[in-house]
């Protein structure tokens, strides 16, 4: 079993991330992240990873979706709930899968670690003197995982599993942003985060974005000891007990339209995970179908809007209205996600003590 955040990796050399915990029974839906520079090259000059020898590139915005139906459309596979081809890896074609809590472990256990290893280390260290949690509660993704991060310049990049254990380090970190002497300082405490950044959202300013993302606090900045200060990530994924795979071949789900709401915000506990779920109720409707008045929840497969809004708040929401169908019945959602109006998408919030 694969969950969230899991790594596989094809004979081509391709490496895919596991999306979601909704898959159909012999395949797993999935973002391609890297190739090797054999069969892929990049002009974005962030894209460059090296392993000794190998070099890998990786996939930003939608040029791994163009290269892989383009290139390899064996990894296009068919979704009968959407009716179309999405990203996805056969189970006959994993060569390898890599899993983020088994090689934190190994890299736990290692003897001599390089500086960004020592570094990440001192981060559980303090998490576990101050919240209790242990290394058993995360792995690592991105780079590290893979083994072609650079001490140099490459993030801190960790999965907490479990909703416990994620509010246990939420709560740990907003306390250790507050305090003065802490080595762990919120990412976005300050315009520098976004300092340079292009803006592509239109209906979601920077300013916005700033402060919605203070309050997620699992955006971390580790002002080292030894060496840089390094951008720190804690990624929500979800326990085995707590997965739940909702893919349905019999489900249907159907475009309803684009639609602008206000809604009040009534189930959170999704939140932290991709896909991000909120239950909601539908307050007042300024554009678009009159049917999203029975809109159940929002659903998105953004990582801009995970965490991105709690309880009881009034939020704005703006993207396609679908209506899911099965032979017991239907109900509609809100879905943010990778689509032609990417950038017109926005879940925000509009009534909060905390965002002003």
């Amino acid at each position: 079993m694969l969950r969230d955040r899991d790594a596989i990796v094809t004979g081509e050399g391709l490496i895919f991330r596991v999306f979601g915990y909704l898959h159909p029974p012999a395949a797993y839906f999935c973002d391609i992240e890297y190739a090797p520079a054999t069969i892929f090259k990049s002009k974005n000059p962030k894209a460059f990873r090296n392993q000794g020898p190998n070099v890998f590139y990786k996939f930003y915005e939608d040029e791994g979706w163009k290269f892989i139906r383009n290139k390899f459309p064996r990894y296009m596979i068919d979704h009968n709930m959407l009716q179309k081809k999405v990203i996805g890896v056969d189970h006959n074609f994993i060569q390898e899968t890599r899993k983020p809590e088994e090689k934190l472990k190994r890299l736990v256990q290692t003897e001599h670690k390089d500086s960004l290893q020592s570094s990440m280390q001192n981060v559980l260290n303090i998490i576990a003197s101050q919240s209790g949690l242990s290394a058993k509660s995360f792995g690592v993704f991105g780079s590290m995982l893979h083994g072609f991060h650079n001490p140099a310049y490459s993030d801190i990049d960790l999965v907490v599993y479990g909703k416990e254990n994620i509010n246990k380090l939420r709560l740990m970190l907003q306390e250790s942003y507050e305090a003065d002497s802490s080595s762990l300082h919120n990412e976005f405490e300050t315009e520098e985060s976004i300092k340079g950044k292009v803006w592509r959202f239109q209906n979601f300013t920077a300013t916005e974005f700033l402060k919605h993302q203070q309050r997620k606090t699992i955006y971390a900045l580790f002002d080292s000891p030894t060496e840089r200060i390094i951008k720190t990530e804690f990624e929500p994924v979800k326990n085995w007990e707590e997965m739940r795979n909702e893919y349905n071949p019999t489900q249907r789900i159907v475009q309803r339209g684009w639609v602008k709401m206000l809604a009040s915000v009534k189930d959170d506990s999704d939140a932290p995970y991709i896909p991000s779920i909120y239950g909601i109720e539908p307050l007042k409707i300024l554009e678009g179908q009159r049917k999203a008045s029975e809109a159940v929840r929002i659903v998105s497969y953004m990582e801009e809007f995970r965490l991105q809004v709690f309880n009881d708040e009034t939020v704005y929401v703006e993207g396609n209205l679908e209506e899911v169908t099965s032979e017991t019945g239907s109900f509609f959602q809100v879905v943010l996600t990778y689509c032609p109006r990417y950038y017109e998408q926005v879940l925000k919030a509009t009534q909060t003590q905390t965002i002003s």
